[in-house]
């Protein structure tokens, strides 16, 4: 391992994320809110990370900064200095490291702000150095999960900084890191692939910083359009800020205790709805469709079975709600008729929001009827497109697994019928079908471990239920935020012991990074030298 490059690389993560911290501050110090004096204690806990997290990353840099390049001779003998090439451990462990500093850095500006300003209750959750890191691990990784209790409780330019860090993890720290910065040559492709979630997305890619620079432009457009129409919707620009950030992060953090419901405008809710979907897609075919190549969404399998899914859902869930007809209750505690009206718009809307992982709550759905609920559950497994910023499973790997599934019922009857499997058009070979499989069922069990050892670590508490542990575990690894029961639609993860916490961080941090990566770290192979 060549600690010194990776120390590099990782003092310019700390460096940017200190200067997006110390901006934030500045934005809200030149833009305070209403009643607000010129400089509050969440701006100045924001400017002392920032400063603290520039100052970490330009030491980390000065002592890493001499292995960027090699200095080696050519076959005459001249001298020839070229960028170091990373190994694939080396990428694996320096996104693994990124993720757990950048938690840390996050997370610093709530433990100073509940140490020091003064009107902090006693029993604030961020008093807690373990509930700030879940705090910002939840929202790095887009969980969405939140030990808070009363959100709205907190500064305006915390909230902002809440909400950045899920915009950020999006796409991901490492990908903006690959398309800004120079200087990574063949290693950079590497910690490109990690990083994007999913299988290895179609899509433009003449190179890998190319590629980056042309998902974030991408992510900023669909971000400034999505900000516009919230505006237009008579949101005012903080809340529209805040709610284009994690919506398009598929994160789910909102700056209201009661998230998205009502008085939300059909309109309001129609943008976020569109947007989801937006942001649960392959952006390799947003790309296409921008570039006027329409006919390749359609012709795209991902896409086709992930809006079926979408609509199948969507209808189920439905007519489970004008069948039972038991009203359907919002998230801020009001009741509405089940009419079929009423029905299909808090269906979408929770479908679209469970299925692409973003996880924001209109109504509470752990109300609903079973039939509702397990098929929200499923679509959380199940997740949104491969080079989306969704998490799950992803839809590709599904349809993948079902497909080999099938062809497996089929060879058992008619042995001597052999034809490729075939996805879009593309052949699937041996290797990437094992892949696929082991993903899936390796997903499946780390779901089953997560929850078996909640339930253990919980043992004493009164909330905790199989169901409570098994959707929280789901809602960790698959990066959805809200799961059933203690963990529902309404409630929070703040009850949790410490150690829970840091499980359900370990599980997030698997999810986002899809499970590969944490667990090759875990192998003492991984650390023998080569």
């Amino acid at each position: 391992m060549n600690t010194r490059f990776l120390a590099a690389q990782l003092g310019r993560v700390a460096q940017l994320l200190g200067a997006v911290l110390s901006s934030i501050a500045v934005l809200f110090v030149i833009v305070p809110g209403e009643g607000m004096t010129f400089i509050d204690v969440g701006e100045l806990c924001l400017l002392a990370t920032g400063a603290g997290s520039l100052m970490l990353g330009t030491g980390l840099w000065l002592y890493g900064r001499s292995a960027l390049q090699i200095r080696t001779t050519d076959l005459q003998g001249d001298a020839l200095v070229r960028p170091y090439r990373m190994s694939r451990r080396e990428a694996a462990l320096l996104t693994t490291v990124t993720w757990v500093v950048g938690g840390l850095i996050a997370a610093t500006p709530f433990l100073l702000w509940a140490a020091f300003a003064t009107d902090v209750p006693s029993d604030h959750p961020f008093h807690s150095s373990i509930n700030c890191f879940f705090e910002s691990i939840s929202g790095l990784t887009t969980t969405g999960a939140t030990v808070l209790t009363d959100i709205e409780s907190l500064p305006r330019s915390l909230l902002f900084w809440r909400s950045i860090i899920q915009w950020l993890g999006g796409l991901g720290i490492l990908v903006l890191f690959v398309a800004i910065l120079p200087g990574l040559g063949i290693g950079a492709k590497r910690l490109f692939r990690i990083e994007s979630p999913g299988p290895t997305p179609d899509g433009p890619r003449p190179s890998v910083r190319d590629a980056a620079r042309t998902l974030w432009r991408i992510y900023v457009g669909l971000t400034v359009v999505m900000f516009l129409l919230l505006m237009i919707g008579g949101m005012g620009w903080f809340d529209s800020a805040n709610h284009t950030f994690t919506t398009l992060a598929t994160g789910g953090f909102s700056t209201r205790n009661a998230s998205i419901a009502r008085p939300e405008t059909m309109f309001v809710e129609a943008v976020i709805v569109v947007f989801m979907v937006l942001a649960g897609s392959n952006f390799g075919v947003l790309h296409a469709v921008f570039k006027g190549r329409w006919r390749s969404m359609l012709q795209d399998t991902e896409f086709r079975v992930y809006l079926g899914l979408l609509a199948i859902g969507s209808i189920v869930t439905t007519i489970a709600l004008v069948t039972a007809g038991d009203g359907v209750v919002l998230s801020n505690g009001d009741t509405m008729a089940a009419t079929t009206g009423e029905s299909a718009r808090a269906a979408v809307f929770t479908v679209v929001s469970q299925q692409t992982t973003t996880g924001f709550s209109t109504y509470n759905w752990d109300l609903w009827p079973f039939a509702a609920k397990a098929f929200i559950v499923l679509l959380m497994f199940v997740g949104g497109s491969a080079g989306s910023t969704a998490g799950g499973v992803k839809v590709i790997r599904v349809w993948i697994a079902f497909r080999v599934l099938w062809a497996e019922l089929e060879r058992f009857f008619r042995p001597d019928v052999v034809r490729p499997l075939r996805v879009g058009g593309q052949i699937v070979d041996d290797r990437q079908q094992l892949m696929v499989i082991v993903y899936v069922l390796g997903t499946v069990a780390l779901l089953g471990l997560g929850a078996v050892a909640l339930m253990a670590l919980e043992s004493e508490a009164t909330d905790i239920t199989f169901a409570t542990a098994a959707t929280a575990s789901l809602a960790t690894i698959c990066t959805v935020g809200p799961g059933m029961e203690a963990v529902g639609a309404i409630r929070n993860y703040a009850w949790f012991s410490d150690a829970s916490k840091l499980l359900l961080c370990l599980l997030m941090l698997i999810g986002r990074l899809e499970v590969f990566v944490i667990l090759a770290l875990l192998q003492p192979k991984f650390w023998r030298s080569q």
